[in-house]
């Protein structure tokens, strides 16, 4: 078989669940926020994804959208190089929310004046809403609201009609309901603005007459009919990390061809301790003679030795895999597919039009140039709880439903520096120690993830009156629902000293322990 190219291998109808007759695009304009304002979408059962701000209007026609929603940004709408859009998005019939820069844009290309605030607004802001015969329906006349602008709209467009404002901005939120095209200059996306789901739920069924379809119940029905129909009678092999990502796409894909699916596992040294064999022999018995499990430890640490920058880490790791498997389609035979785990919030840090490269996944970004398997990536429209979901349909166990995350790169991501065997010696005793230490607390199942993190950090201790110059350990654990935004995780102080004082006194080599307590954004999950 030929080669064939990554991104038209991404672009298949098999890459994602074929689009529901209700679906709501987010026009993106290099947000912080737009991930979010899919998820309250999602929330509301509408289906929803994220499109570069400049997709063009043919397209958007051919979607048959329900609905738009323009996001906000951080420049200027008057700002040279600004992300603009064009005027006729406006005649398309096509109900439109814009927040914050998009309601901006709405207003300047539409004859409103927008100008540059005399005081900028960002927080927590009373809002006064003048109308509630439309988004505002049902709430409360004053209401508490999360802004963050430094522009604003000072007189709506001609037809709209002001419906709420602050003390700073004359037209906090407007509407032409006659052209079905909405403005607000807050973010109601965010928990901030705690009533914010209301109001884009009026936006949804209100404004777009959309009555919530989108189920997991449809999503697995469509989905095993598109991997079926594609198929045929080809043979799929599917990476197998143990994840809830990749069991879900081997069962969806087992739902769908029964035994024409061969599941891979890959040890490529770089798993938590004990976890090889966890995972065999969780997939044994439901995979059978079809489970091919592999030690691949020498080959991953031999291309990633001497490699520092993460996103080579990430490449190099990326690589591998594909050439993994594809030695393993040959010896199958009949081999054209690969089935991988990759979900949307992967695909939209690895950088999709407007928004900007977080970090490349391995699986998206780290893939290579040309490789002779195509790609089926059931699950890449879906966010992470909406993958559990699909789990619980198939009736895959709670131990692999509610696993934590753990990156396809795993402890090479942890250990930042170089990757040897002895530092991720380290690393996974410090680990095993953070997840039973977090276990016996009963917060396992209250985190999103908890872990242990290696940085090319020594420090000057004392034990046994000795001086000492050992490795910092780096505790991570934070609470999210869906993980592109997280909080630190406010654990017990007692499950940290416990944590503490086991990884020094069981861990060679290691004499001090910090806990991070950053939220994303602005950092990330994951240190790499």
């Amino acid at each position: 078989m030929s080669a064939v190219s990554t991104r038209e291998i991404l672009t298949a109808p098999l890459t994602a669940a074929t689009r529901p007759d209700e679906m709501v695009a987010v026009l993106d304009f290099g947000a912080q926020y737009s991930q979010l304002i899919a998820r309250r979408i999602r929330e509301a059962h509408v289906y929803c994804e994220i499109l570069p701000h400049g997709t063009p209007l043919d397209e958007l026609k051919a979607m048959g959208l329900k609905g738009i929603v323009m996001s906000g940004g951080p420049r200027s709408v008057y700002e040279p190089g600004a992300m603009q859009v064009s005027p006729e998005i406006f005649t398309l019939g096509i109900p439109i929310l814009g927040i914050c820069y998009g309601m901006q844009l709405m207003a300047r290309e539409l004859g409103g004046v927008v100008r540059g605030g005399e005081h900028r607004e960002y927080g927590k802001t009373e809002l006064e809403v003048l109308d509630g015969s439309d988004l505002f329906r049902g709430l409360n006349p004053s209401l508490i609201c999360w802004m963050s602008h430094g522009d604003l709209v000072e007189e709506a467009p001609p037809g709209f009609t002001v419906t709420a404002r602050t003390a700073n901005t004359p037209v906090a939120a407007m509407s032409n309901r006659a052209r079905g095209l909405y403005g607000v200059q807050f973010h109601p996306e965010v928990v901030h603005t705690p009533w914010g789901s209301d109001l884009i739920q009026s936006f949804l069924k209100e404004g777009c007459g959309c009555q919530g379809l989108w189920t997991m119940e449809s999503f697995v029905r469509d989905t095993i009919d598109v991997i079926r129909e594609g198929v045929g009678e080809a043979q799929v092999v599917c990476g197998l990390s143990g994840g809830i990502d990749s069991a879900t796409t081997a069962a969806l894909v087992s739902e769908a061809i029964g035994d024409q699916l061969y599941c891979i596992f890959v040890d490529h040294g770089l798993m938590r301790k004990g976890e090889p064999d966890e995972v065999t022999k969780a997939f044994r018995d439901r995979y059978q003679s079809h489970l091919i499990a592999m030690d691949s430890t020498d080959r991953f640490l031999r291309a990633l030795r001497g490699v520092t920058d993460p996103e080579a880490k990430r490449r190099i790791i990326g690589n591998e895999f594909v050439a993994v498997f594809e030695d393993e389609a040959r010896k199958i035979g009949a081999v054209d597919f690969l089935a991988q785990g990759t979900l949307y919030p992967d695909v939209i840090e690895s950088g999709t039009g407007s928004a900007a490269v977080i970090k490349t996944h391995h699986n998206v970004g780290g893939l290579p140039e040309k490789m002779n398997l195509r790609l089926i990536e059931p699950l890449r429209n879906l966010f992470k709880d909406e993958a559990r979901e699909v789990a619980r349909q198939l009736g895959l166990p709670e131990s692999i439903t509610w696993r934590q995350p753990f990156p396809g790169p795993g402890l090479a991501i942890r250990v930042l520096g170089e990757v040897t065997r002895e530092r991720l010696e380290v690393l996974r005793e410090a680990d095993a120690i953070v997840l039973d230490e977090i276990v016996k607390a009963g917060w396992y199942r209250r985190l999103w993830q908890a872990f242990a993190v290696l940085p090319n950090v020594q420090s000057v201790g004392v034990m046994g009156d000795q001086r000492t110059y050992t490795d910092t350990v780096i505790v991570r654990a934070v609470t999210s629902n869906d993980g592109m935004t997280a909080d630190w995780a406010r654990l017990p102080y007692e499950a940290l000293e416990r944590i503490s004082n086991r990884i020094i006194n069981e861990v060679p080599g290691v004499n001090r322990v910090a806990y991070d307590i950053s939220s994303k954004p602005p950092a990330t999950i994951e240190w790499e």
